[in-house]
């Protein structure tokens, strides 16, 4: 059956633009990866589009049909992937051989999978921190980059957000984060949760994995707690999201350095870029982005003025949308 899109995004009362219509994967499957992992993808819009790679948040989240609607489904020929433990992939929850750099051997693994060469990369948070980790490692198939709430994964944005910092904007938030831990704990939130969270018991892993959860969700729009995801409320998706976050966290980005991202920024200088960050953003604070931008002078940067963390407040989708719309003639 031919497919069909309407012509153009949807405009908002504001006149900002909005997300495009909903569609649907013409080819999805499952990627061996050659030990324990089976990476879930899809792809979306024509067979013949310009190729891009969307990456999910997290780690530990999953994709949704949300993140299709950034691209012009006539003109885009949308990559997506449940990344390693999450979604749809298998097996869920696994910590297991999932790290930044078998993440990135899984978007290789994709890429020549669906014979590609280059694409455009698209990724939001830690879809950011790993966008910028595979267009570093291979700069030569990334045609382009969006990004949004820039997340550099150094020890200093951990400590503003699981330790001091966003803490003191989110008390009564921050009171529901610390109930599960015991005080004499508290000095190093990310490690107390990560023993529960990897504790055998399934139960001790809920309930852990219910306030890290709820921690992100109630801080991440300024639209307030009613914008959070309502994944966060399914027991299976808190686990994994939790248990990778931490994983990950603890192990410090399995970067070899703290800072690795930014003191390998040459690497992309030549790459087209657009970065795209809500000023009261308090997962991931204005600070990274604008130190990324400063470091990467050629690419775009738009702050939203009215945008928290969510990819889904409406300045966020606006700047987004003409990003990728700009970066089809890349």
């Amino acid at each position: 059956m031919e497919r069909t899109f309407p012509t153009s995004t949807i405009s908002s009362p504001s006149g900002r633009r909005g997300l495009y219509p909903e569609n649907e994967p013409f080819n999805y499957g499952w990627l061996q990866t050659g030990g324990t992992h089976e990476v879930f993808y899809e792809e979306c819009g024509p067979p013949d589009g310009k190729p891009c790679l969307i990456l999910h948040g997290g780690p530990g989240g999953a994709i949704n049909p949300t993140m299709r609607r950034y691209y012009d489904p006539r003109r885009w020929r949308m990559v997506l992937f449940d990344q390693r433990g999450c979604g749809r992939s298998r097996p869920n929850a696994s910590l297991e051989d999932n790290t930044t750099w078998t993440l990135i051997e899984d978007i290789e693994r994709l890429r020549r999978h669906l014979g590609i060469e280059t694409w455009s990369v698209f990724g939001g948070s830690w879809g950011s921190t790993l966008a910028l980790a595979y267009a570093i490692t291979h700069p030569e198939r990334v045609e382009s980059l969006i990004l949004r709430g820039v997340f550099l994964l150094t020890q200093k944005e951990l400590r503003w957000f699981y330790q001091d910092g966003a803490s003191m904007l989110f008390p009564d938030a921050w009171a529901r984060f610390c109930a599960p831990i015991p005080p004499d704990e508290r000095h190093d939130m990310i490690a107390a949760y990560h023993r529960r969270l990897t504790d055998p018991d399934r139960r001790i892993q809920g309930e852990a994995a219910t306030a890290w959860s709820q921690w992100e969700g109630d801080t991440i729009s300024i639209r307030g707690p009613e914008a959070r995801p309502s994944k966060f409320n399914e027991t299976d998706f808190a686990i994994a999201f939790a248990r990778i976050e931490s994983h990950y966290f603890i192990n410090g980005g399995f970067f070899p350095e703290d800072g690795w991202l930014l003191k390998n920024i040459a690497a992309l200088r030549r790459t087209p870029g657009w970065i795209v960050q809500g000023r009261f953003d308090v997962v991931t604070p204005m600070d990274a982005a604008w130190r990324l931008k400063t470091a990467w002078p050629e690419a775009n940067f738009e702050v939203i003025w009215d945008a928290g963390h969510a990819s889904t407040e409406p300045g966020v989708v606006d700047a987004l949308v003409r990003a990728t719309d700009q970066a089809f003639d890349v």
